[in-house]
């Protein structure tokens, strides 16, 4: 059970300078936009969940909220800050970006802010990246377009030389954009920095396409890619019904989380199966998956299937594995497997098929966030901004019962975000497309 304990958040010390958000909030008569030091966001969101801890109110866990505050530790005229994009492309690092850049420059007026291309190579010399000085006017316009304008990189580096290139450059805040490994390894940065007795703010912006980052309720850049993998489910549907027995198999991401395959499937009610990794199931037998889905073409004529990249995974074990940079598991192609698996089926029964296979995952990745994500990474740097310069550290920022709040980084990488097989979300799924609860 989570507790306030480890909810707090690190602090560099206490905030003495005036904020130069105050004038420009006092002229919009806004001066109670300022979070209250002593509000709480509450972790707990339902009647039975509170009565279950009992106590009185203040002894009710929660977030620290987002937002400007009065003070602040760092002077805006003096301070450095460092901007690191991290592990694989995701629609919004670009607006994250610019995001930062502008309210630092604009709202705070903060003169000196670097880029490091690349990822955490863009900190060590041998690979000889260049540190580029970012303003409004080189990151004008470039929410428009997709990937990162400063570039990235997965695998660990050395913390201990990563903050001595900090300590090089003065820089007094680094904002860290990636997904877990990222985030571990800000979380690193920030032990280091400790050790040395630094002033330096490590504050992390979450990313992770697949919505797998626990305790916020959505990472930026998942409503465009599930968006995106709904218009590849569309086609399938298309071209499914278009031939005879036809069967449509859309791939989409999610390692070890099925939330686009999940919400895909439920914005366009045009998929027959969701197959996801929290969901085991069986391939053969006469009520395993493959006779269940030629039982449905053959009544209804087509079939859309859609798999997340991590679903079945058991089915390729015996092959073997690799790791890629960041030390994650490389999976086995699923799409592929189960494109051969089904047209073996179907042509073993004796029963034509015909299979169009699509898989939107890495053309997703790549494109411009929608309205929705853009207007979600820009509050979400200016929550980052706020928070580094109040001094806050070893956090991320992120979205709780719809209110933005700190969340110490040692919690946000202590569990992986999963689709409940027994929750809400999975059940509207089992009835949107009538598969069983399970197969086998």
């Amino acid at each position: 059970m989570v507790e306030q304990s480890d909810l707090e958040i690190q602090a560099l010390g206490e905030c003495r300078i005036e904020s130069p958000l105050a004038e420009f909030l006092e002229q919009r008569d806004t001066t109670e936009h300022y979070v209250d030091e002593n509000d709480r966001v509450l972790f707990d969101d339902t009647a039975n969940l509170i009565a279950a801890r009992g106590g009185s109110l203040s002894d009710l866990p929660g977030f620290e909220p987002s937002g400007p505050r009065r003070k602040i530790f760092f002077q805006p005229s003096k301070t450095r800050v460092g901007i690191v994009t991290c592990g694989g492309l995701c629609p919004g690092l670009n607006d994250v970006i610019r995001g930062i850049v502008l309210e630092l420059t604009n709202h705070y007026g903060v003169k000196r802010i670097f880029g490091f291309r690349n990822g955490y190579q863009g900190f060590i010399s041998k690979y000889g990246r260049e540190v580029t000085e970012l303003s409004p006017q080189s990151v004008r316009g470039i929410n428009e377009y997709g990937g990162t304008i400063l570039g990235t990189s997965r695998g660990e580096q050395d913390p201990y030389e990563i903050v001595d290139c900090i300590e090089h450059l003065s820089i007094n805040v680094l904002f860290v954009i990636g997904g877990d490994g990222s985030m571990r390894g800000a979380l690193r940065l920030a032990e280091v920095v400790a050790e040395r007795g630094l002033k330096i703010a490590v504050v992390g912006v979450p990313k992770t396409i697949d919505n797998d980052i626990p305790y916020i309720d959505q990472s930026f850049g998942f409503q465009t890619a599930f968006a995106k993998a709904t218009e590849s489910i569309r086609g399938a549907n298309v071209e499914a019904r278009a031939v005879p027995n036809g069967v449509g198999l859309v791939h989409v991401m999610g390692r070890h989380s099925g939330f686009i395959a999940c919400y895909a499937a439920l914005a366009n009610n045009d998929a027959d199966y969701v197959l996801i990794p929290e969901v085991p199931f069986e391939l053969d037998g006469d009520n395993g998956f493959l006779a269940h889905l030629r039982r449905r073409v053959e009544q209804r004529g087509h079939a859309v299937v859609v798999a997340a990249e991590g679903a079945g995974q058991e089915f390729l074990q015996h092959e073997a594995t690799s790791h890629d940079a960041s030390g994650n598991r490389r999976l086995r192609d699923i799409g592929q497997f189960l494109r051969g698996r089904i047209n073996a089926h179907f042509d073993d029964a004796g029963v034509e098929v015909n299979m169009k296979y699509i898989d939107p995952s890495y053309a997703i990745r790549s494109v411009p966030a929608n309205p929705y994500d853009s207007v979600y990474c820009i509050r979400l740097a200016h929550a980052a901004v706020h928070a580094a310069m109040a001094g806050r550290t070893a956090m991320v920022v992120g979205r709780w019962q719809g209110r933005f709040v700190h969340v110490p980084i040692a919690l946000a990488i202590s569990k992986t975000n999963r689709v409940d097989p027994k929750g809400d979300l999975w059940m509207s799924v089992l009835e949107a497309t009538g598969q069983p609860r399970r197969f086998g």
